[in-house]
């Protein structure tokens, strides 16, 4: 029997057609999970979707827009109809770089719309179906930003500190309905989106400024997708069953050991 066994069981990852949410979708297909990637781009998500089925995975996709109830209910009848859903991952979220005084109450909505709303509004659509159907694991990414001060990153650590109390919220009022939460809490993990932003804020310096975020990693470097990907399968397998309410952090030390 494959360990940490997803057979039969369909999850939902939102942002999931790059970087972090990519991995976790490629992961949980491998072990046997039917893996739908939820994300605004249409042509990565299909792209992703059908090298999965290349591999002998099962998956599906759709555009969706998390920031909009309505939408989220559509997409989620629309992929599933009366299927179960087994698994959601709340990976979508943007950031922003300002302090409070550098960010302005529109900068706030924008990312709390996304990064608080959007997970509040497929988490509700999860469990609607998961207390009915015998529960299931939702696993929100979150950030060390979430637990130590990060220069620069008010809006972003706000609406993942939120993330938190919405996640020890679903863990304790669905504990009866076998309904597990928990959370990730990555350092930064090398994906196409950090180049994107060193490139476009350091432009000349991206080695320069690469080798700097990786080092304050306590451990020498940055994290991998996968990684992510690993820990994310863990939570979401039976092996974890006894988990919930908690918080994992993959920093390569960064919240214990950066003193």
């Amino acid at each position: 029997m494959q360990t940490f066994d997803l057979s039969g069981k369909t999850a939902i990852i939102t942002g999931g057609a790059s970087g972090i949410g990519k991995a976790i979708a490629t992961k949980l297909a491998q072990h046997g999970a039917h893996a739908i990637i939820l994300d605004v781009n249409e042509e990565n998500a299909k792209e992703l979707s059908e090298a999965i089925a290349k591999d002998g995975g099962k998956s599906s996709y759709g555009v969706c827009d998390i920031t909009n109830a309505d939408h989220v209910a559509e997409t989620f009848t629309q992929l599933l109809g009366d299927s179960s859903l087994d698994i959601l991952i709340n990976n979508a979220g943007i950031a922003h770089i300002g302090n409070l005084l550098q960010t302005t109450g529109e900068d706030l909505d924008k990312v709390y719309q996304v990064n608080v709303k959007g997970a509040f509004h497929c988490a509700q659509e999860a469990v609607k179906r998961m207390e009915t159907t015998g529960g299931g694991s939702i696993i929100n990414v979150s950030s060390i930003a979430a637990h130590v001060g990060i220069a620069d990153r008010l809006a972003y650590s706000m609406s993942k500190g939120a993330i938190h109390a919405l996640s020890l919220s679903i863990a304790r009022d669905f504990l009866d309905k076998n309904i597990r939460c928990n959370t990730v809490s990555p350092a930064r993990v090398h994906t196409p989106f950090v180049d994107g932003f060193i490139a476009k804020n350091y432009a000349g310096q991206e080695e320069e400024i690469f080798d700097k975020l990786s080092k304050s990693q306590p451990i020498g470097r940055m994290g991998k997708p996968e990684e992510v990907g690993a820990l994310v399968l863990y939570l979401c397998a039976d092996e974890a069953s006894f988990i919930t309410g908690s918080d994992f952090p993959i920093d390569g030390g960064f919240v214990t050991l950066n003193n």
